[in-house]
């Protein structure tokens, strides 16, 4: 909840990342904030010879950015990521100029748009009503703040939590999780922790992290597409079925089948997620860093992807803070 109540858009991640780097700091030492928005942090293995084990997920969320400010005083506004624009109408926002400034996305009334319209808008159609003219805005606004969709964390059903931002904060929270469980045992690995910027706009961060980390092998931790009355079971995964394992061409076999075999020795519940060619997560990237990294994907189901509702069951993300803490700790190894 601390986490997905901060901003951190793409590319304006310091809020979130400090307030992720304070929870990392109980588990781990030389946690920093670098000038891009990273956060590491480091869990050293008693073995002088053991690999490092980089255990990544992305503290960026999507968002917009001010464009322009009309005549009118109405907010134009772009894309950071790829936010789901269909679900904006009629939403609450947040821009953050130089104090929070609320507004709302300005919808035309169905009683006088023509008839055959209806499509899902573009970016370019989005406009954020502020309440004020063009020279009041301009005083509290400028270009290039990010705004962010109003929302509110919300128990649903029973283990189940709705809130914008769970795409990748309830990753962060997993790896962290994982080293709270990991706190009475002895890892197997000299453990880095990163929690990256852009991802949403390149899987930027983890590229300068790796690339400063250096490390042997790589989990890579994410959220993936949960199951609803519209999807297709063959492209989804059930809310409350375990943390998803990655298998793809960018990832490594081997740490993949680790974890699978692990996870049916421990008992943790989990599916296997196939993604043929590339994976979409920081994986593509820490993977192809210096001499080539050991990568795995980490997953959990959520539904309602990149709009401000998104939904996972928490039990996913505790199976996934498990088998982390498994694989950290050397369990791989004897599976």
């Amino acid at each position: 909840m601390e986490l997905c109540s901060e901003s951190g858009v793409s590319g304006e991640e310091f809020p979130a990342s400090e307030k992720a780097a304070e929870l990392l700091r109980e588990y781990a030492e030389n946690v920093s904030v670098d000038a891009f928005g990273n956060v590491t942090g480091f869990v050293k293995c008693d073995d002088t010879n053991a690999e490092t084990l980089m255990l990544d997920a992305h503290i960026d969320r999507v968002g917009f950015i001010v464009t322009y400010i009309d005549e009118n005083g109405f907010i134009g506004v772009g894309a950071c990521g790829s936010p789901d624009v269909k679900t904006l109408l009629a939403q609450s926002v947040t821009v953050h100029g130089k104090k929070p400034v609320r507004g709302v996305v300005s919808t035309l009334p169905l009683h006088v748009k023509a008839k055959k319209e209806g499509n899902a808008p573009e970016i370019s159609d989005i406009s954020i009503d502020v309440g004020m003219t063009k020279s009041q805005a301009e005083e509290l606004i400028s270009l290039g703040d990010r705004i962010t969709v109003d929302s509110h964390f919300r128990e649903l059903g029973r283990d189940i939590i709705s809130s914008a931002a769970v795409d990748d904060r309830a990753g962060v929270c997993a790896v962290l999780r994982s080293l709270e469980l990991l706190k009475d045992r002895k890892p197997a690995y000299n453990i880095a922790v990163c929690f990256s910027a852009q991802e949403e706009t390149g899987e930027r961060g983890a590229k300068q992290t790796a690339f400063r980390i250096m490390p042997d092998r790589a989990i890579a931790v994410d959220v993936s597409f949960g199951t609803t009355p519209d999807s297709s079971p063959k492209e989804t995964a059930e809310l409350g079925s375990g943390v998803m394992i990655g298998f793809s061409a960018a990832l490594d076999k081997e740490m993949s089948e680790s974890l699978r075999e692990l996870a049916k020795k421990q008992n943790i519940p989990f599916t296997s997620e196939i993604m043929p060619s590339s994976t979409g997560t920081n994986a593509d990237s820490i993977g192809t860093i210096g001499k080539g990294v050991r990568c795995c994907t980490l997953s959990f189901p959520i539904r309602y992807m990149h709009t401000s509702v998104e939904t996972v069951n928490i039990r996913d993300i505790e199976s996934t803070a498990e088998l982390i803490c498994e694989y950290a700790a050397g369990g791989a190894k004897n599976a």
